[in-house]
């Protein structure tokens, strides 16, 4: 029995399956303490525990990021190298703001310790690591009384034995992250950063899925990784810096496999709920990237590459003081939640437009489960229009605009922003609210079709159970691509490949099971950013280099291409949730519809293959509601998709 699960900032969806098929539920969060509400809709689901296989993306390591709520940590480093995260690379947000705001560092200048154990770029050792150095940190150490601790010495990639060391004589208790495990590639700041991340958070993450574990008491607990691929819960903790996205992750994954099983693999998504919105592009597999960031810091992991803005049902609607609308980033959350809620929320919210306009019917709203106050949305929209010197309306309306421009500058940087044209591309929403813009997210970038996937509104629990355990490794290996061995390159991805098979086995994937793909990262000479090129051999990946960066910046160079990290991807499939084929209609018979104020209504669960549907109207199910606006027309495909088409 499978239990896929995804912890958002608003609700906690779940998708069951079984021997008898599919079943899903929503619960509000409690972000205080998660597992509570992962009881609660095990409880309501009525299934038995010690016979489940649990995969989960958590928010824990993402939250405690954003709201600057880590464990106390120290961070170690090199003689006259304290400052390596406060400095960082001297990027600035404001170019021409000659007085910007001093910005909190990452770590407390107290909490920045130095020690002996350099090594040069050439791996040669420039000051030992002594025992009285390490006593004498170790002394400081116990003076701070951090829960962490993140070891961070220069050149760790190429020989970390002093890194080992300080790991080896560091109090029993602490959690110790270092970098040679983390993230083992130069760059001595992206490095630190991704190994103090994951000391911050570490303890975190620990405490809550040792919590869940003993909470649940489930057969298997997985967890969703950033990159895409799960990790066992024992193991998670460790690599706590990898979850930072794990709950879009799986959502990406689920759109990959549905996709793919409906004949679209060009696919721009939107998961918009109730806090923030993730857009991607998918071309036939999910991007990762190593340069993505999370409240401006940067984080150098693999995880899956989207765009993340404050948008979502639960953004805030506010007039500033210049008497014009904002919407967002600030979100009602769970508690109190959109006004519609009947929790206490006063402020007007996405979700209060929609319901205000009639494109969220309040008898179907979770399945009917959860009744709405109308009466608080009226009076909160009432109070919005009154500030803005408009109709209620209109006031509505310009939510929902504005709200659906925020989103489709998003879908723009994703895709027009990086050359490439969304018109051949299929939209596909999900998430509680997306489905009720995708229309006109559409429209604004010119595209013809839309998808709103089978079960869309929990699609990211989905995908949690289409995601195959995995690892991402990775190793710096400096040098001009020309000049460097073979061996040594085939012994590198060696190495690697060792590591990660031995651990995916550990988790109880059988080695003939293990799918292995080889990447480079390569540059021009004199280049600080790399592109990742499928290995094969030096003159073809050279070849496929030139290509690339022609495709991506317009130009290539006749210069030497350096190589700068070798990649593996590890991943051992797990058995996929099966996509039940959908009967048709007989040739005679009407699609159920039913009026309510003037808009049509159709039930998800009464249509059936082949069945069409023009718009205006609203198409509701248990977790989340389509509005299909005028001018488009909706076929149900043979998995139960929705194939959205403009007229």
């Amino acid at each position: 029995m499978l239990l896929g699960i995804d912890t958002g900032g608003t609700f906690t969806d779940f998708v069951y399956i079984d021997d008898q098929g599919v079943r899903i539920h929503k619960v509000l969060s409690t972000p205080e303490a998660p597992e509570k509400a992962i009881l609660q809709g095990i409880n309501a689901l009525g299934v038995d525990n010690e016979s489940l296989l649990i995969v989960h993306g958590s928010t824990v390591a993402t939250n405690a990021v954003l709201e600057k709520k880590g464990v106390r940590c120290c961070f170690v480093t090199n003689h006259g190298l304290a400052d390596m995260l406060t400095i960082g690379r001297q990027a600035r947000k404001e170019l021409y703001n000659l007085n910007p705001k001093p910005e909190e560092p990452p770590v407390p200048s107290n909490l920045c310790l130095e020690t002996g154990g350099r090594v040069s770029a050439q791996s040669e050792v420039i000051e030992p690591l002594s025992d009285e150095q390490i006593a004498t940190l170790i002394s400081k150490i116990n003076y701070l009384e951090p829960e962490a601790v993140a070891i961070n010495l220069l050149f760790s990639f190429l020989d970390d034995a002093a890194e080992r060391r300080l790991e080896a004589a560091m109090p029993e208790g602490l959690f110790v992250s270092r970098s040679s495990l983390v993230l083992a590639e130069y760059k001595e700041y992206e490095r630190g950063m991704a190994t103090w991340l994951n000391a911050y958070v570490g303890p975190l993450v620990i405490g809550y899925l040792d919590r869940l574990r003993a909470a649940v008491k489930a057969s298997s607990v997985s967890v969703m990784q950033s990159s895409g691929g799960t990790i066992a819960a024992e193991q998670a903790g460790k690599q706590a810096v990898r979850m930072l996205l794990s709950g879009p992750a799986g959502g990406l994954m689920a759109a990959l496999h549905i996709g793919e099983k409906a004949g679209f693999d060009r696919l721009l998504t939107l998961d918009m709920g109730g806090t923030s919105t993730d857009v991607a592009l998918l071309d036939g597999a999910i991007a990762l990237t190593n340069e993505g960031q999370i409240e401006g810091y940067p984080v150098a992991v693999p995880m899956v590459d989207m765009h993340t803005i404050g948008a979502g049902g639960g953004s805030i609607a506010s007039v500033d003081a210049g008497g014009l609308l904002c919407v967002g980033p600030a979100s009602a959350g769970a508690s109190p939640g959109p006004a519609c809620y009947g929790k206490g929320g006063q402020a007007v919210t996405v979700t209060d437009a929609n319901v205000y306009l009639a494109r969220i019917n309040t008898r179907y709203f979770l399945g009917g489960d959860m009744p709405l106050d109308i009466k608080a949305t009226n009076q909160a929209m009432e109070s919005l229009a009154a500030d803005l010197g408009c109709e209620p309306k209109e006031a509505a309306q310009g939510v929902i605009k504005l709200a659906n421009e925020h989103m489709a500058r998003a879908l723009r940087v994703i895709s027009i922003q990086r050359g490439i044209d969304p018109r051949p591309y299929a939209l596909m929403t999900f998430g509680g609210a997306g489905s009720l813009h995708v229309c006109a997210l559409a429209e604004a970038l010119g595209m013809q079709t839309a998808i709103v996937p089978v079960n869309s509104g929990v699609l990211s629990a989905f995908g949690m159970l289409a995601a195959p355990r995995s690892r991402e490794l990775s190793r710096s290996l400096l040098g001009r691509l020309d000049d460097v061995a073979v061996e040594q390159i085939e012994h590198g991805f060696l190495t690697l490949v060792r590591q990660g098979q031995a651990e995916l086995m550990a988790e109880g994937v059988s080695l003939d099971d293990i799918k292995i793909n080889y990447l480079v990262d390569l540059r021009y000479v004199g280049q600080s950013y790399t592109l990742p090129i499928q290995w094969s051999d030096s003159a073809t990946v050279t070849k496929d280099f030139h290509t690339m960066h022609k495709s991506r910046y317009g130009h290539d160079l006749e210069l030497a291409v350096e190589l700068v990290n070798l990649r593996v991807s590890l991943s051992g499939e797990m058995p996929k949730p099966r996509l039940v084929e959908q009967c048709s209609r007989d040739k005679d018979g009407k699609v159920p519809v039913e009026m309510d104020d003037g808009m049509h209504i159709y039930q998800r669960k009464e249509l059936m293959s082949n069945d069409v549907i023009n718009g205006e109207a609203l198409i509701v199910e248990q977790v989340a509601t389509t509005y299909l606006a005028a001018g488009w027309q909706c076929q149900v495909d043979h998995i139960g998709n929705l194939v959205l088409s403009k007229l």
